[in-house]
């Protein structure tokens, strides 16, 4: 079976609300059933859903009817909890109450897998092993919690960790309930190879962001967004190898695109970037077979 390709909904965080200090406003907004339809019009076969840009998250009766309409348009779906700092290493109890309370959510929406975040660009440069070893306490007994749910977990390298470091957490839970994220742009943005991470990582792989890159001139090398998203295909980043080895990996997922911080080049068209995306998945798609 082909590969499935589906967008997150963190590409329109703009139209959500949520505007960069570099960014301009956008011209209009969006609700969670506005992305729905412009992901129905594209024709794709997945959607994860960031649930920071649900305000109705907690009501179980509105999380139930999006997955009626998700069922409706036969959409695949991730349920995405955790923007900005998720965990906050490992340090927030209240935070880690509010992933367990996702679980709920996850489960009205009809999702199978939750996208974690245990830490975040925030605390990088503080030690790391100290915050790997606080998180895979919390995540030994949140996975006791999911297979309650039967509703995976899947930790996304967040501009926070290298592929080893995500490994070592992965293998000292040990549980079927937890599993990777994979986004491809984020380890590029810690210098840490996408290719050498999907060669460690892939089995270990429930859902992805599917990012390219490219450097925007005029920033300093230490902000995160040096590395700027551009549309699939444009960028740096070898999205085909990476779904080449997703796809020996028997992976079950779907391709999943996103922006986060739109390089200029592409005048704050995130819907023409998103389009241009879905269609070199596709084709990636169709590549990989």
């Amino acid at each position: 079976m082909p590969l499935k390709v589906g967008i997150d909904s963190y590409c329109f965080h703009r139209f959500f609300g949520e505007v960069y200090p570099q960014q301009e406003a956008p011209p209009f907004q969006m609700t969670l059933e506005d992305f729905i339809e412009f992901c129905k019009e594209l024709a794709v076969d997945g959607v994860s859903v960031e649930s920071c840009f649900i305000p109705q998250r907690h009501d179980a009766g509105y999380m139930q009817g999006i997955g009626a309409m998700l069922d409706d348009y036969g959409f695949d779906r991730v349920y995405a909890w955790g923007h900005p700092d998720g965990l906050e290493r490992g340090q927030n109890a209240g935070e880690f109450d509010q992933m367990i309370m996702a679980f709920e959510s996850a489960k009205n929406m009809g999702a199978k897998v939750m996208r974690v975040v245990g830490s975040s660009l925030m605390f990088v440069h503080e030690p790391h092993q100290p915050q790997i070893d606080a998180l895979v306490e919390q995540f030994k007994k949140a996975v006791v919690i999911a297979a309650d749910y039967d509703i995976k977990m899947a930790i996304e390298n967040h501009i926070d960790f290298t592929s080893d470091e995500i490994l070592q957490l992965l293998e000292r839970v040990d549980s079927p309930y937890l599993g990777l994220n994979f986004d491809t742009g984020n380890f590029l943005r810690l210098l840490d190879d996408p290719i050498k991470g999907m060669e460690k990582l892939a089995k270990h792989t429930l859902a992805t962001h599917c990012k390219d890159l490219r450097v925007q001139r005029g920033v300093a090398p230490d902000e995160w967004y040096f590395f700027s998203a551009t549309p699939v295909g444009d960028g740096y980043v070898d999205n085909l190898r990476l779904a080449q080895m997703l796809k020996e990996a028997d992976y079950q997922g779907f391709l999943a695109m996103e922006i986060d911080f739109l390089h200029p080049d592409y005048n704050n068209d995130e819907h023409d970037a998103v389009r241009k995306s879905v269609a070199e998945l596709r084709r990636i798609a169709d590549v990989v077979g």
